[in-house]
């Protein structure tokens, strides 16, 4: 476990701006402790300050993974999210997609959110604005990207894609042996 670089650092928060705004601070200063970003194996563990100073008796080469995996970065650099930050991103999201129980089914597939399938949508969300997408029960389901604003979503046609898939909680089948 090492800490990130200020490269690395500054990719992976320019991702996780995306979607959560200027709520990142009370991601890292949080109510219960403070939380460190540490890289292990091109992937980002959000650690309890606690945590990381008990695992600092293990050696590196033996801890397989601490924390909450918040993504990992591929091999061109970039830095990819995972599901399992949803519960840690979600409280603090700035834009929501809530779909129809339909495309609920559809969502953990990999498919993507269609107007047909869009149960309601942020107020003045833009054009390419990370969302979470929330079934109509409030649960959230995973992060996407929305292809259309809020103005637009409301002239388009019903097969037309709204938003984007980037992750959801089907993840868990489809990668199971690459995410442990």
């Amino acid at each position: 476990m090492c800490p990130l670089t200020e490269e690395e650092t500054r990719v992976m928060f320019e991702k996780i701006t995306k979607y959560i705004w200027e709520n990142l601070q009370l991601l890292v200063d949080r109510p219960i402790g403070t939380y460190y970003f540490r890289l292990h194996n091109d992937r980002v563990c959000y650690v309890s300050e606690k945590m990381l100073k008990l695992a600092a008796n293990i050696s590196g080469d033996k801890l397989v993974s601490l924390g909450t995996c918040f993504g990992k970065f591929t091999k061109t650099h970039k830095f990819r999210l995972h599901i399992m930050a949803l519960d840690h991103l979600a409280p603090y999201v700035k834009y929501k997609v809530w779909i129809k129980p339909g495309a609920e089914q559809s969502f953990p597939y990999g498919n993507h959110v269609l107007k047909s399938g869009l149960g309601r949508i942020t107020e003045n969300t833009s054009q390419y604005q990370g969302v979470v997408v929330y079934s109509m029960a409030d649960i959230p389901l995973g992060f996407g990207v929305a292809v259309k604003s809020t103005q637009d979503c409301r002239k388009v046609d019903p097969m037309a894609i709204v938003v984007i898939h980037q992750a959801g909680f089907g993840e868990y089948i489809r990668h199971e042996e690459t995410l442990t």
